[in-house]
């Protein structure tokens, strides 16, 4: 389909800089755009030439009622409805809001990110399933401080399994915390993107914020608390179902993971895989799930999760896989010793 489009005074801002909106507008909808003067001229399928033709009036209308936004926004907007395509213009700017978490103002930019920041203000525990780049621990963190800093939260509870990625680090000197804090590093660097480093210094000290292997949640209550569990892929059954009953009082808790990226041994259930099933069903707990579309890294990482996906799925159809399955046991240890 082929139509041409006349756009009012104003309407050419929606194209942006160099026409880089036009560009990306190609991409997301693949369709061909084209400018001559005060027209506009779109080719492609029948539904995304109406969706465009639809967006030029809608965002005629968003920029009229002065509704502040940034090209930034504007983008994650035609992400969303790209998506969704019930979704008017106006729609994402009010639910798709930038919330103020520190010193940064966060916009979802893209369907789930957008569901995933809603369920956690409504929920009070959120599982974020999904892989690398999809925004499930930074927009957690980020909801985090700004819970903390509105006073809704007296602290912030980040945890995380120390788990190494395939490889055997050995001895590690210093003190105990010293010794995990490098697989807590990505939960620091979250913060200081939030926070200024002298306030995460100051929270760190006074215990406002605590970072910490979820081998020290045992035995707590986390009451007025914002909880974070981060690579929760890479917990056993026991610790995910130990995590889960921390919740105290006016708490809060977010569970995030990537269930393609587990790193235990052969033969161990990922707790996160196993919880996926146990509570998926219990009120008041939700679970979001992000995909390969809504990374937000480089763009080549979008298409290594694809193509890593696509190599492993042919692999997983013969059998099922030994984290999906809660029956699966690991093998004797006694086995183990004898076969060394």
């Amino acid at each position: 389909m082929r139509k041409n489009i006349t756009f009012g005074q104003g309407a050419e801002a929606l194209f942006g800089t160099l026409d880089e909106n036009l560009h990306f507008l190609e991409t997301v909808f693949e369709v061909r755009l084209s400018l001559a003067e005060n027209n506009l001229v779109i080719e492609g399928s029948d539904t995304h030439v109406g969706i465009i033709e639809r967006l030029i009036v809608d965002y005629d209308q968003v920029r009229r009622e002065g509704i502040p936004f940034s090209n930034s926004d504007l983008k994650s907007a035609i992400r969303i409805i790209s998506e969704d395509s019930s979704l008017r213009l106006r729609d994402c700017f009010p639910s798709g809001r930038s919330r103020i978490c520190g010193r940064k103002a966060v916009t979802p930019r893209g369907l789930n990110q957008r569901r995933y920041l809603d369920a956690i203000e409504k929920f009070d525990m959120v599982f974020g399933i999904g892989p690398a780049g999809t925004g499930k621990t930074y927009l957690a963190v980020a909801m985090a401080v700004a819970g903390l800093l509105s006073k809704q939260f007296n602290r912030i509870v980040l945890a995380r399994p120390a788990v190494e990625a395939g490889e055997r680090l050995g001895f590690l000197p210093g003190s105990l915390q010293e010794k995990v804090d490098p697989y807590l590093r990505p939960l620091y660097d979250a913060l200081y993107d939030m926070l200024d480093v002298e306030k995460v210094d100051r929270y760190l000290e006074r215990g406002t914020i605590e970072i910490a292997p979820i081998a020290f949640m045992r035995g707590r209550t986390l009451n007025e608390s914002f909880v974070i569990l981060d690579e929760a892929q890479n917990t056993t059954s026991e610790q995910m179902k130990m995590f889960l009953t921390r919740m105290g009082f006016n708490s809060k808790a977010v569970i995030t993971g990537d269930i393609t990226q587990i790193d235990l041994p052969a033969g161990r259930v990922s707790g996160l895989v196993e919880a996926r099933s146990v509570v998926s069903s219990v009120e008041g707990i939700e679970f979001v799930h992000f995909n390969e579309k809504d990374v937000v890294r480089h763009p080549l990482v979008q298409r290594i999760v694809r193509a890593y996906d696509g190599f492993a799925s042919p692999k997983a159809a013969p059998e099922p896989s030994a984290e999906s399955s809660p029956a699966a046991m690991p093998p004797p240890r006694s086995s183990q010793i004898a076969s060394s």
